[in-house]
């Protein structure tokens, strides 16, 4: 059993270990699209739970990031979501890119991996820029 107590998700854990430099992470709510053929670690067990921001904050526990990304939408439909995701970066010195939806799930193709919550809230998805520690 792992000693540390952030992520004890086999999946999850392997999924951050084996990211580079660039490869890109989506956390995302249950229900985006997630492209046929992307790995999918899916720790959705009911509406709502896991939350969104508890996913986040245990992927951003572990994972340094160098950017992040979320759709436009996001200011309308759920600024409280855009608020704590804020709340999470900017002290990581990370801007938040915001792009029209259509175009966020475009970006979505190009994702290593898609961690899925069981989050009901609109938009509340990101896609993770993997930084390096040095």
């Amino acid at each position: 059993m792992r000693s540390t107590h952030t992520t004890i998700n086999p999946q999850l854990s392997r999924v951050i270990s084996e990211t580079g430099h660039t490869d890109l992470i989506v956390v995302t709510d249950a229900g985006l699209p997630i492209p046929p053929g992307s790995e999918r670690v899916d720790l959705a067990y009911r509406p709502g739970a896991p939350a969104f921001l508890d996913v986040l904050d245990t992927v951003l526990a572990e994972l340094v990031i160098e950017g992040a990304t979320a759709s436009a939408e996001i200011e309308q439909r759920s600024p409280q979501v855009l608020s704590a995701l804020r709340e999470r970066l900017d002290p990581l010195g990370i801007a938040i890119t915001l792009v029209p939806h259509r175009e966020f799930k475009e970006l979505t193709h190009d994702a290593r991996a898609f961690v899925r919550s069981g989050e009901y809230t609109p938009y509340a998805n990101v896609i993770l820029h993997a930084g390096v520690a040095y």
